[in-house]
């Protein structure tokens, strides 16, 4: 076992953190450009439905 066993756990934990934070951002964005891309969609298809009456 290493000496510093202490400073390779937070080193480690460290890294895990980030890549959590990275996954949990990338989600959040894809979330919130397919929220924008069904409005998008939903307000054409009402501009579609108000030229066509």
């Amino acid at each position: 076992m290493s000496r510093n066993t202490d400073a390779n756990r937070k080193a480690h934990k460290k890294k895990i953190d980030q890549k959590k934070r990275k996954t949990q951002e990338s989600e959040e964005k894809r979330k919130a450009r397919l929220k924008e891309i069904r409005a998008s969609f939903i307000e054409k298809e009402n501009q579609q439905q108000d030229s066509e009456s």
